[in-house]
């Protein structure tokens, strides 16, 4: 029984690096699409952000 516990410890924390690493990969695209639209803003005629 004690093998089968380190053995889904071990899926558990795996499968935990992976969704750490999903959700980095997501805040970085929503972190780089605010940078291109406070960039790209003033040209467009668009409102500025509120930060």
């Amino acid at each position: 029984m004690d093998f089968l516990v380190l053995i889904v410890l071990i899926v558990c924390a795996i499968l935990a690096f992976k969704v750490a690493g999903v959700l980095l990969k997501i805040a970085l695209w929503v972190v780089i699409a605010l940078a291109l639209y406070w960039l790209v803003a003033p040209f467009l005629g668009l409102p500025w952000p509120p930060f």
